[in-house]
């Protein structure tokens, strides 16, 4: 699902997409916001366990201003006999030659491609992390640092700056090779550069505990009023002086709402949904106490329920 503003319910609503009618469908009225679509992504599916040998694309990809060729550069490809009489054959050592000037960025495209297909962010994220990777490679400092951490920072900051951000446990989950600590130091050392390029700060935007509410509620299957409370919650929280991370504070106003609907969860499947460790979540709580009431719909629970929260 995503989020479409809806001219009959007249905000932003959740749309639903029948790929086999081409239609986008508002989930709370059912009115048809665009009808036949055009699909534009893959005609085909390519698996792991299949030959690349019998790869069933009819056309190669998008024009990519990041490449030296716009990445239209053609490639002979191999019979349907071994790779080794390819390579020994007349066209294969000619394309051998033939060095791409562009073949370690297109592996780091490849590379962003996996993490953002594993994290399901959007194109815009991937082709702004592609972005500053270019800048970034274009410098040529990246002799002798960790690679896989250079690549999921570009990924980190380019969720920042689409206001999509993900937590650096999300991204070091997807980045092979690159711990939390590394990737700090590489988005550091990311920002550095491209300020010293640039000449001015690089804006991220700011993150706010409500940028990950909706994905954490959705990763631990809340219905939809507790989703709409958690946001209201968080969005008054924002104006207490508590001194918490905005994670840290999304995973506590989760537990809070939790234990006031009947489908409670535990502590460590909040813990585990929103990557928060489950004393940090407490400690968070305990801020958040004494302003239940000023927080808290009214709507979703009253001064009773409230009462039989536990004192922490």
């Amino acid at each position: 699902m995503a989020d479409t503003f809806c001219r009959d319910c007249n905000k932003q609503t959740e749309v639903v997409f029948d790929h086999a009618a081409g239609d986008t469908i508002c989930s709370e009225c059912g009115l048809v916001l665009e009808a036949h679509s055009i699909d534009e992504t893959s005609e085909w599916r390519t698996f792991a366990n299949e030959s690349n040998d019998n790869d069933p694309v009819r056309v190669g990809g998008p024009y990519n201003p990041l490449l030296t060729d716009g990445g239209l550069s053609t490639v002979i490809s191999k019979p349907n006999g071994s790779s080794g009489e390819f390579l020994n054959s007349s066209l294969g050592k000619w394309q051998g030659r033939g060095a791409n000037p562009d073949r370690n960025l297109i592996q780091a495209f490849k590379s962003i491609a996996i993490m953002s297909d594993r994290l399901g962010l959007v194109t815009t994220i991937k082709d702004r992390a592609n972005e500053i990777y270019k800048k970034v490679e274009d410098q040529k400092p990246l002799k002798g640092r960790n690679l896989d951490a250079i690549l999921a920072a570009c990924l980190y900051i380019a969720c920042r700056q689409e206001n999509k951000p993900r937590t650096v446990k999300e991204i070091c989950s997807v980045a092979n090779n690159a711990t939390k600590k590394e990737i700090g130091r590489a988005k550091e050392f990311i920002v550095k550069l491209l300020e010293g390029e640039m000449g001015q700060s690089v804006e991220m935007g700011a993150i706010h505990a409500a940028d990950y509410m909706r994905r954490f509620c959705s990763n631990l299957g809340m219905t939809n009023q507790e989703v709409k409370a958690a946001q209201e919650v968080v969005l008054k929280s924002e104006e207490l002086d508590i001194r918490r991370s905005p994670i840290s504070i999304a995973a506590a106003v989760i537990h809070i709402i939790t234990m006031l609907s009947n489908d409670k969860k535990p502590l460590k499947d909040i813990s585990v949904a929103t990557r928060v460790a489950e004393g940090t979540i407490k400690n968070s709580y305990k801020d958040l106490y004494p302003h239940l009431s000023k927080i808290i719909p009214s709507w979703f629970a009253k001064e009773e329920d409230l009462k039989h929260l536990p004192n922490p």
